[in-house]
């Protein structure tokens, strides 16, 4: 119930994401949702994209310091509150979430997270008939 999500760590400097964009660019990489968590330093681009094994192997052979992280997508419906009735069945069910961000894709609301425990995490959407998308949704 995982996709792959790129983390790419980049220097806070003119000209570094734009290095990583065109790269993803040139390659026919679909950037599908992505976000930035940065420090004074670097920061840390998290990139859910349509192929993100090819866009992992074209940034390590560029000299981009990228990893695959496995990481949880919800779907949910596009109304006030749902996002917050997951995040608490989650809770509930003893899941840290160690970030989250989310985004709308074809009318629907999208919760990507990571968590502490990928298999509690699994069993509790299972025993709470949320729905999850899979790389295919993206592809």
């Amino acid at each position: 119930m995982t996709i792959k999500q790129l983390s790419i760590f980049i220097e806070n400097k003119e000209g570094t994401l734009t290095k990583v964009l065109d790269l993803l660019s040139k390659a026919g990489i679909q950037i599908i949702a992505s976000t930035i968590a940065d420090t004074k330093d670097y920061g840390i681009y998290r990139v859910l994209c349509n192929q993100p094994t090819q866009a992992y192997l074209i940034l390590k052979e560029n000299g981009i310091n990228v990893q695959l992280a496995d990481v949880t997508a919800l779907s949910i419906d596009d109304v006030p509150g749902r996002a917050a009735e997951a995040v608490k069945k989650l809770s509930a069910s003893g899941v840290n979430i160690l970030y989250l961000y989310s985004f709308l894709w074809k009318g629907k609301g999208v919760l990507v997270l990571r968590t502490d425990n990928n298999d509690k995490t699994n069993e509790t959407i299972i025993i709470n008939k949320m729905s999850f998308l899979t790389e295919v949704d993206f592809a």
